[in-house]
């Protein structure tokens, strides 16, 4: 029983600690990455869909996002949500083509993205202690059922600490690679 609750706590913290990976990963660094815009919504054949679904989306050099619309009617709505979604660079349609130069960053701006990613960070934070306190509480109510002894109750509270430890020292060491990356000039 309390093995199942801590394997299901760790598995829970490993996603969330990916989510606040992925998250950091649309922070740009003055290095265009598609993952900056693959996830933009796009209104696409009467619904909302995410750009990676309409188009391909490469980087032919560090300061370049460009993407490929599978369907050239879709030029304008994908030029419209990019606008929409506020990156912090315009896209230039060249034909079929769209393009999002990146100019270098700006001190502020380093700056600015550097917050973002602490909030990024604190909010998997919270996410891994949601977590944790759920396994708590599961532990405690099995314990109240008679179905985990005190003994095994103690040492589930310390295991699942310990994955909450690991997985806050996770989202910790990517925050400072992170910060690393965008102030290194």
């Amino acid at each position: 029983m309390s093995s199942q609750i801590l394997n299901d706590a760790a598995a829970r913290m490993k996603k969330a600690v990916e989510h606040t990976l992925h998250e950091f990963a649309t922070i740009h660094t003055g290095k265009a990455s598609p993952a900056m815009v693959e996830s933009v919504m796009v209104e696409a054949y009467g619904s909302m869909m995410p750009l990676k679904g309409c188009a391909a989306i490469t980087t032919p050099d560090p300061r370049l996002i460009q993407i490929q619309p599978w369907d050239k009617g879709l030029t304008r709505a994908i030029e419209k949500a990019l606008q929409i979604a506020n990156i912090g660079v315009n896209p230039v349609v060249d034909g079929n083509l769209i393009r999002m130069p990146f100019p270098e960053l700006s001190r502020e701006r380093r700056a600015e993205f550097v917050k973002t990613s602490h909030r990024l960070a604190e909010e998997g934070r919270v996410a891994i202690r949601h977590i944790r306190r759920d396994a708590m509480e599961a532990g405690k109510k099995l314990k109240k059922e008679g179905k985990l002894s005190e003994d095994d109750e103690k040492r589930l509270e310390k295991d699942v600490q310990a994955a909450t430890d690991r997985a806050i020292k996770d989202v910790d060491t990517s925050l400072a690679h992170k910060e690393k990356e965008l102030l290194t000039v």
